[in-house]
């Protein structure tokens, strides 16, 4: 579903490709364990440290990757099939502050931006949403995360316990956020904060304490940071930069001999629920958001200082900032040469996916994860496609 539905995002159809959002309490105020899998390799990981780990003469890396505080996809059939559900317990609820949940600003279907409306209609986030629901899926999402925070507990624990925890590093980070209803959204493809702003977090010898670095930086300077730790050379044609400075407390003054960091960072995407091509450049209190070709898209950019639930798009009213960060844009990535790429590949895929299904294809695409919609009137969707190729 993902791919058909990223393939086709320029084909002149609305689809919604998710169930509306929901939430489910399950368990009492005992179950502490809501997220079985989750915990299981947080078992594994605790135990290969009790067990392994401090038995090792040579460094050792360990990597626990978490599913959680995703939320769950809904088994069941009905008009919820394929939702997304935010699970928790009463354990983890309690622990929420329901009164210091903010609910967050919306605007009006008419005044979003073209491809916000896009994702919010696919995601099925256009229809109502009374308060208490929206500030029941934030609630629930906290919940999530403070089970999270459990698992690295018992991590940072095993470490303490065997002694270990004085000579290691750990780097506590996430490949996106969650819009929980912010921007009438939920889940990620979005470069609006709670979408593209992640956490990191880092604790271990030589890191400073209770520092808060305020420079931009991106989930592609962990990399060298690992090599650096290792003692490894780190390559010089790489995208990202290593931490260890900033970690250290070190002023920026102090450069690597590859140069300065840079004082910007970049993200993009190409996938489902978004119908253009993003790219977003974070510079300073500037945030620039991208799309296609730059021309056929209106591009946007928002004064995180001022506006930091991103809510103004001024870029009409900053010409000459648009001007510079699309310049400096363009020198980074060439981005309407990649979203014409990004456009012939979309349509050779499906067309390749297409040709595979045979006589199948009909019936594969009226069941793909946008059935609700599409079987109301398949045809409609099928010429609208084949307009398309």
């Amino acid at each position: 579903s993902n791919r058909v539905e990223a393939w086709t995002r320029d084909v002149d159809f609305l689809l919604r490709q998710e169930g509306r959002p929901m939430v489910n309490l399950t368990g009492d105020r005992k179950h502490v364990r809501v997220m079985e899998a989750d915990w299981r390799n947080t078992d594994k990981a605790v135990n290969w440290i009790k067990e392994e780990a401090i038995n090792l003469t040579q460094p050792f890396v360990l990597y626990l990757g978490l599913n959680l505080p995703h939320p769950y996809p809904s088994p069941y059939a009905g008009e919820n099939f394929g939702s997304s559900t935010f699970l928790t317990s009463p354990y983890w609820l309690e622990k929420v502050n329901y009164e210091a949940i903010k609910i967050p600003k919306w605007s009006s279907l008419s005044e979003m931006h073209p491809v916000d409306y896009y994702s919010s209609y696919t995601k099925n986030c256009t229809e109502e949403f009374t308060k208490q629901e929206v500030r029941n899926i934030r609630a629930f999402y906290y919940a999530m995360c403070a089970e999270t925070d459990a698992m690295l507990g018992e991590i940072i624990s095993a470490l303490r316990d065997t002694g270990l925890l004085k000579e290691t590093i750990v780097i506590f980070t996430a490949d996106h956020g969650e819009l929980a209803m912010e921007h009438r959204q939920f889940y990620k493809m979005s470069m609006y904060e709670g979408s593209s702003h992640v956490p990191l977090l880092v604790m271990g010898p030589g890191v400073k304490e209770q520092q808060q670095v305020p420079n931009v930086v991106s989930l592609v300077d962990i990399y060298p940071t690992m090599l650096d730790i290792a003692w490894i050379p780190v390559p010089w044609n790489l995208s990202g930069y290593s931490l260890i400075p900033l970690l250290h407390g070190r002023s920026e003054d102090e450069v690597s001999p590859r140069g300065p960091r840079p004082s910007w960072v970049l993200s993009e995407f190409h996938g489902c629920n978004v119908n253009a091509s993003t790219y977003m450049l974070r510079s300073g209190k500037w945030k620039y958001i991208a799309y296609s070709d730059g021309h056929s898209v209106l591009p946007q950019l928002f004064d995180l200082s001022d506006d930091p639930d991103e809510l103004t798009n001024v870029a009409v009213k900053f010409p000459v900032i648009v001007h510079s960060l699309d310049k400096l844009l363009r020198s980074i990535v060439n981005y309407p040469k990649v979203s014409s790429s990004v456009h012939e590949y979309n349509k050779r895929q499906f067309i390749s996916w297409k040709q595979s299904l045979g006589q199948n294809y009909s019936n594969v695409i009226a069941n793909l994860r946008w059935h609700q919609d599409w079987l109301k009137e398949p045809k409609k969707y099928e010429n609208a496609i084949d307009k398309w190729l």
